[in-house]
């Protein structure tokens, strides 16, 4: 099954690219919930994601769940909170993400590594080695599926925020 637009992205190559936003979602998600613990939104679009990963039809949970994780990061008393949610609702939307040549799709990718970035950052601001360390972690875990697909995507828009900036740094690497 192949999901087209501008170019061909399979249904496993999506499951590719949503186990590696899920992960680092995954690693992210405590932050979220330490700050946060009655909101259940991020956990349950990390939850959608996964159940995608491990073979379960895309359905209407991973948008919804995407959408509120999203809302729940707009709730957010914390920055690192806000950047754990959105990850988390990025994990669940990366199931949906287009076959279409728009930079914009980059983020779909690489918001939730660039994000890990920021929050080691925000964790350890004495520490100018922080987000260089999580973006080797992203890129340990990118496999060549995963830049193939970045690969057919033009190159993430330059940002003015950190995490774009982080974004288009793990993204010129992944290609090189």
């Amino acid at each position: 099954m192949a999901t087209t637009g501008d170019f061909e992205l399979t249904i496993e190559e999506l499951r590719v690219v949503t186990r590696f936003v899920a992960e680092t979602a995954g690693e992210l998600l405590p932050i979220f919930e330490a700050a946060h613990p009655e909101d259940r939104r991020p956990r349950a679009a990390l939850d959608a994601a996964w159940e995608f990963v491990e073979g379960a039809h895309r359905t209407k949970l991973q948008r919804v769940t995407s959408l509120d994780a999203h809302r729940a990061a707009k709730d957010a008393t914390t920055e690192v909170a806000r950047l754990s949610a959105r990850s988390a609702g990025d994990a669940a939307s990366a199931a949906y993400l287009h076959p279409i040549v728009k930079a914009h799709q980059v983020g779909h990718i690489l918001r939730a590594a660039a994000s890990a970035g920021r929050i080691a950052e925000l964790q350890a601001p004495d520490d100018d080695k922080a987000a260089e360390r999580a973006l080797d972690a992203a890129r340990q875990r990118a496999t060549p599926t995963l830049v193939d697909v970045l690969r057919r995507y033009p190159l993430a828009p330059e940002g003015s925020n950190r995490v774009a900036q982080l974004m288009s740094e793990l993204d010129r690497s992944l290609r090189d």
